[in-house]
């Protein structure tokens, strides 16, 4: 049976002193609560080894990126296994705000990928279509390609290791959110894509995270859909209790 799974993206977001005190929060929260799903917190690079400190078992931690080189002369950039040592054991891999701001193609993110996975690193792979694709109508064909284009190079193996997130980019930021049908409705797209490719047992284990201003107002109607299996959190996990909204809406 695959894993529900809220997971915080702080993205640039908290100087160290108030992401540890985030963390914190967090994790003594997770203590008081009836929890059905896994939770995670990626945070900044600098803040990785420091949460690790104040975090217990109950709480995953992990890396909003990872860079495409194992390691050497790539100045600011920090690897996989860098980040693994830091206790992570989670990374976001593909958001579109790398895409968009960074440029990161679907070459760029098997590779990522590929390390990721050797430094037992589980992967966060985020998905999704811009307002002009949902609008003309090929966002389906849009995410199916990226799918396909940096992840069906997998074993059946390594990519079920794998963590979806479905990102409707039209709705980050931006107050909207796909209705739950529609996230439904890319969910299931996205699961039937998998079982194309690497059969049915394996899209029904993969866990597909939703990613679009996700809060503790429409958590509840999203993670009841039966593809909809978490979120992938944004702004909303940069409160203790906002964020704890939404875990407990399973």
């Amino acid at each position: 049976m695959r894993k529900k799974i809220v997971a915080g993206n702080w993205k640039m977001n908290t100087t160290l002193q108030e992401g540890v005190g985030l963390a914190k929060d967090v994790n003594e929260a997770l203590k008081h609560a009836e929890v059905e799903c896994d939770v995670v917190i990626c945070v900044p690079f600098t803040h990785l080894a420091p949460v690790n400190e104040v975090i217990d078992s109950k709480l995953g931690l992990g890396a909003e990126n990872c860079a495409d080189h194992k390691s050497g002369a790539y100045t600011g950039e920090v690897s996989a296994s860098m980040a693994a040592s830091t206790g992570a054991t989670y990374v976001i891999l593909g958001h579109s705000e790398r895409r968009q701001y960074y440029g990161e193609t679907a070459e760029t993110l098997k590779e990522k990928v590929a390390l990721a996975l050797d430094n037992n690193l589980t992967p966060i792979f985020c998905i999704g279509e811009v307002l002009e694709q949902r609008e003309n109508g090929s966002y389906l064909d849009v995410v199916k390609s990226q799918i396909e284009d940096a992840l069906f190079g997998l074993s059946a193996a390594e990519f079920s290791k794998l963590v979806l997130a479905y990102e409707p980019v039209w709705a980050i930021g931006t107050g909207k959110t796909a209705t739950d049908d529609q996230a439904q409705e890319m969910h299931a797209h996205i699961r039937s894509v998998i079982a194309g490719k690497y059969g049915k047992e394996i899209a029904d284990n993969t866990s597909i995270l939703y990613g679009g201003s996700c809060k503790p107002s429409n958590a509840r109607a999203l993670f009841a859909k039966p593809d909809v299996d978490g979120g992938l959190i944004g702004g909303a996990s940069l409160d203790a209790e906002s964020f704890m909204g939404i875990v407990t809406a399973f």
